[in-house]
């Protein structure tokens, strides 16, 4: 008998097989990046792709050090996050280990589980849990307090916590529990949202050193190509000034709140720079007429989510292309 093996993660990013077909003029609202970007250079002539690069990674991990205030024995890096996903969970589940997910959530989580052989169950105890905070694709924060108290009750319970705080700087980063050491907490940071760069695999994490050490004993070596190692240490420079871009999405998403309010739409609070907005209707062909208009929305079917779909916050020019073909495909 065939053993039963998971299926892959329906994700977005199919930007550039639709615009094959819509025109490379399609507007891609499916993904959610970071619209008001700090200036980086991208001038990789420096680059050195003759060498390997070191897979100790000691400088880059110096200069996230420095900007999270954690030691180097503490920063784990990888191949964008979802690698750092896969690779945690191998680390620290074994056959059969109930893992806490709650739906709606990013499916990597449950895969990454699954793979390693555990038991995924919603809302009930267990050996590990996983939040994603702000959570994709709700857009919900809990706040740090909330996430302190939670990560209290997991040391209680001898469980795990991994927190997946890849949207916090886009959010209130003032909420994030990244500075907070215990041997019980992961916290996973990447660099693609806030910084724009999906083509740019990216990940890095914090968490206690022996955990570290095994995590990057088990992640590919060279995981972090020269080119995201370079851009990374460049972007890491301009860190602060995401503050900036989280204001301006903020003042974006509260004109976006009442453009969605007047179409009678409904959605969840976001408090960052996507909106998960309840349709009442099946997503899938709401999705395909949207293309018709020429925006591409993320069909949150694959969320377990099959009325709603999720819309990014762009500037105020694209936003306008989104609620125009939102008012015309709601006819």
């Amino acid at each position: 008998m065939q053993k039963y093996f998971p299926e892959k993660v329906v994700h977005g990013g199919r930007i550039i097989a639709l615009r094959q077909k819509y025109g490379p003029d399609l507007l891609d609202v499916s993904a959610s990046m970071n619209p008001f970007l700090p200036h980086i250079s991208r001038d990789f002539r420096d680059v050195d792709l003759c060498v390997y690069p070191d897979d100790t990674y000691s400088a880059l991990k110096d200069k996230i050090g420095h900007v999270f205030s954690r030691r180097s024995d503490e920063i784990c890096v990888g191949n964008g996050s979802a690698e750092l996903i896969r690779v945690y969970c191998s680390v620290v589940l074994s056959g059969q280990s109930p893992v806490r997910i709650d739906p709606p959530t990013f499916g990597e989580y449950a895969l990454s589980a699954t793979l390693a052989g555990a038991l995924v169950i919603p809302g009930r105890d267990a050996d590990l849990r996983i939040i994603c905070n702000p959570n994709n694709p709700t857009g919900i924060l809990t706040s740090r307090d909330e996430m302190l108290a939670i990560l209290d009750d997991c040391t209680k319970k001898n469980s795990r916590l991994f927190v997946d705080e890849a949207f916090m700087e886009l959010a209130a980063r003032d909420e994030s529990i990244s500075d907070i050491r215990s041997d019980d907490l992961f916290v996973m940071r990447s660099i693609t949202k806030c910084f724009s760069v999906p083509g740019i695999r990216f990940g890095f994490g914090f968490g206690p050193a022996d955990l570290i050490e095994k995590i990057e004993t088990v992640r590919t070596p060279w995981a972090v190509n020269a080119f995201a190692e370079a851009f990374t240490m460049q972007a890491l420079d301009h860190y602060d000034e995401l503050v900036d871009s989280a204001e301006k999405i903020s003042r974006e998403r509260e004109w976006y709140f009442a453009q969605l309010t007047e179409l009678g739409l409904t959605f969840a609070p976001s408090s960052v720079n996507y909106i998960l907005v309840h349709l009442g209707r099946n997503a899938a062909a709401f999705t395909e007429a949207m293309l018709k208009h020429g925006v591409l929305v993320r069909d949150c079917t694959s969320f377990g989510l099959p009325d709603s779909i999720r819309i990014s916050i762009e500037t105020r020019e694209k936003n306008l292309r989104v609620v125009e073909a939102l008012r015309e495909c709601l006819r």
